[in-house]
């Protein structure tokens, strides 16, 4: 990648250390590697890593909190310890997806109790203990199952998944990570694939997306135009993760692609493959 677009892609919001290789998910390999999270979340819902990987968050509907983790060695769960947690009951009380600005600065949390997405404030970037709520959109207009959440690397996108449509909504922001300028744009449709989706990740350049499903399948699909789910199409590739997964409700990778990790909602645990 030259250094040009390295440059395009930090000042669009990245903060990548490598650059993103599409994960062969299809070929994805256990690394017998995984986190139980049991003891602080029985109803694990969605994960979040910090862009260095020393981070890892985890939504959970028992406690209605976030629940932060500290990676020794960066992306290697097995180095994984439990910091602190960050209720988010006040404003909802089923959550269920969860997404940080790139700086750490702001954290949203979206449920399928208030259908809405919740954007609080960071005084100290990554440390939710000093996390405070700011303000909510709703997105009750367009689903009434909101599950996962994420972002555009300028925050001037937003894309949510319904469970019950089921498909990703997509959303422009005329001020990025400001949820009250927030306006519905379209939807595109996982049903052929996806029936229940949960999960959604974006590649940094807005071409590849994710999509998690609740049977712990997860399929791929290319955007012709970046960020555009208009121009999204299966590209025929998935990958099983039954073999660890009963309730696949959380997905996530590396910043380079060579890792993917997934949360199930029945054994309690983060899992890591290589890709």
């Amino acid at each position: 990648m030259s250094i040009a677009r390295l440059m395009q892609m930090g000042a669009a919001g990245y903060l990548e250390i490598d650059p993103w290789t599409t994960p062969d998910i299809a070929n994805a390999s256990y690394d017998s590697v995984s986190l139980s999270v049991s003891s602080e979340e029985s109803l694990g819902h969605d994960i979040f890593f910090k862009p260095d990987g020393t981070k890892v968050y985890l939504l959970g509907t028992s406690g209605d909190d976030v629940n932060e983790y500290s990676l020794s060695t960066a992306w290697d769960l097995s180095t994984a310890s439990y910091s602190q947690n960050f209720s988010v009951s006040a404003q909802e009380a089923n959550p269920s997806g969860i997404f940080f600005k790139p700086d750490g600065t702001k954290m949203y949390i979206t449920g399928t109790s208030g259908d809405d997405v919740n954007e609080y404030n960071l005084s100290t970037a990554w440390d939710i203990s000093t996390a405070s709520y700011s303000q909510n959109f709703s997105v009750i207009s367009q689903m009434d199952n909101t599950r996962a959440i994420f972002f555009k690397g300028d925050g001037t996108k937003m894309f949510i998944a319904d469970q019950t449509g089921p498909d990703i909504n997509e959303y422009s922001l005329s001020t990025g990570w400001d949820v009250s300028t927030a306006s519905f744009t379209q939807l595109f449709s996982t049903s052929s694939q996806a029936t229940s989706p949960q999960a959604i990740y974006f590649s940094p350049d807005g071409t590849e997306m994710f999509v998690g499903d609740a049977a712990s399948d997860i399929y791929k699909y290319s955007l012709s135009t970046a960020w555009d789910l208009s121009t999204a199409s299966y590209a025929s590739i998935t990958f099983d993760a039954s073999s660890q997964n009963t309730a696949l409700l959380g997905l996530s990778f590396k910043d380079d692609g060579s890792k993917m990790y997934t949360l199930d909602n029945q054994t309690d645990a983060i899992y890591q493959y290589s890709t």
